[in-house]
């Protein structure tokens, strides 16, 4: 089939990267393998992609960095800073983005990351069918959490919302919406944004993917029965409040599995109240807190557990989900923002969040239930090693875009064609 010629926008993107910088780098590089790609992306982010790309693989592949004045990059700093400086490089990058569509006449132009709803890409005001996404930031922790919140969780609660609120109402987060031909939404959450600032066609796409090398080596993980030993549940990521730790000190307290181990691994503001948290429960001689872990070491612990417990208040994503299900691992979360999409009742529980009393029985009930039926783990641990090769990796995430692409031009083709008064009919690949 004809390759088309594809403008990326990725401000985030490097190799061998998670979170951000890996989504930007991998979607560029599995859409190359079917299209002709100009990359526009930071020169930071220059001597990474460098030194790991190979124009002999993939010739029809082209990196344009753009960055701001040095004063300006000087100021990319704290989160105000860095907040402004993206706004700012999207205005600038419009410029260099009008003048490579003068010269090669792009068929698509995609924005993938940053993947907020809530900041504009103005690239979609160029005259080419325009993809937006994966994008996130629908997602909000359920008020009645919010009791349990530090002061310092409290205040970022605020200011993100606050900034959510504004963001929405810029009138070029509007366009961007507008002017999508498909956007797509990390979350349901996400999603119901974005129908309210007049996005036409929607789909939920996670954004999460592994490369075939990660998941070839989760996948040879032993399944847990296998492990011997006590019992033992994991936690893993920043210890911050929005990702529900505390939740599940609490029901593994309440759980009072026989012998049952939980470790933590990360580390990150929360830390010491956590700590205290375990003591006065009664549990911190049955609690580890392992710290931060460089992450081939993190995932080998994650390897001597049993079951992950991700009971996170809005993640838009939730990669160590997906790296647990591709190692054989149920998953205990919660029904809210990227683990919701990404866990199924076959490959782990996902708990109603609606208020923190209630969560910490399900998730205590859950990890009894779990404890002691060997059969079940096994069962959902193979269950999540089969969704994550099917669905999360990038080669299937390349293949999925490829036929987007193919469904927005030749529906933008038909639009040119029709008669001034006809209407476009619905169409969806």
């Amino acid at each position: 089939m004809k390759r088309l010629r594809v403008l990326l926008s990725a401000y985030s993107c490097e190799p061998n990267r998670g979170s951000e910088p890996g989504v930007g780098w991998n979607i560029a590089h599995e859409i190359a393998k079917y299209h002709d790609v100009w990359v526009l992306t930071r020169t930071s982010n220059a001597a990474a992609i460098e030194g790991a790309f190979d124009p002999r693989r993939f010739p029809g592949m082209r990196f344009v960095y753009y960055d701001l004045r040095p004063w300006l990059t000087r100021r990319n700093r704290g989160v105000l800073g860095r907040q402004l400086y993206y706004y700012l490089w999207q205005i600038g990058v419009f410029v260099q983005a009008r003048r490579l569509h003068r010269e090669h006449r792009f068929d698509v132009i995609h924005h993938v990351t940053f993947a907020k709803h809530w900041r504009p890409s103005f690239l979609a005001l160029l005259p080419v069918p325009f993809v937006w996404g994966p994008v996130g930031g629908g997602e909000s922790a359920p008020i009645p959490f919010w009791r349990n919140f530090s002061v310092r969780g409290k205040v970022y609660e605020v200011l993100r919302a606050m900034g959510r609120w504004f963001g929405e109402r810029d009138p070029f987060v509007r366009l961007t919406a507008r002017r999508s031909a498909v956007a797509l939404a990390k979350t349901e959450e996400t999603a119901s944004r974005l129908r309210r600032l007049g996005a036409k066609e929607i789909q939920v796409f996670p954004g999460e993917g592994l490369p075939a090398a990660d998941l070839d080596d989760l996948i040879q993980y032993p399944l847990p029965e296998a492990n011997g030993g006590p019992m033992r549940f994991i936690g893993l990521g920043v210890l911050r409040h929005l990702k529900g730790f505390d939740l599940g000190l609490r029901a593994f307290a309440q759980a009072d599995v026989g012998g049952a181990e939980y470790w933590i691994i990360g580390d990150g503001p929360e830390r010491k109240n956590l700590e205290t948290l375990a003591h006065n429960l009664g549990i911190a001689d049955r609690v580890r807190f392992w710290g931060w872990l460089p992450r081939n070491q993190a995932l080998q612990k994650l390897a001597e557990g049993h079951t992950l417990v991700h009971p996170s208040l809005h993640d838009s994503g939730g990669w160590v989900c997906v790296e647990a299900m591709a190692a054989g691992r149920p998953v205990i979360c919660l029904d809210l923002g990227g683990p919701a999409v990404q866990v199924t009742e076959h490959t782990g529980v996902k708990v109603r969040a609606g208020d923190p009393e209630q969560v910490v029985r399900d998730i205590a009930d859950a990890m009894r239930r779990l404890a002691r039926d060997a059969t079940l783990r096994a069962m959902m641990g193979e269950s999540g090693r089969q969704r994550s090769l099917a669905m999360f990796r990038w080669e299937y995430k390349g293949r999925l875009l490829d036929a987007l692409y193919r469904h927005v031009t030749s529906t933008a083709q038909h639009a040119r064609a029709l008669p001034a008064h006809q209407e476009v009919p619905a169409c969806r690949p």
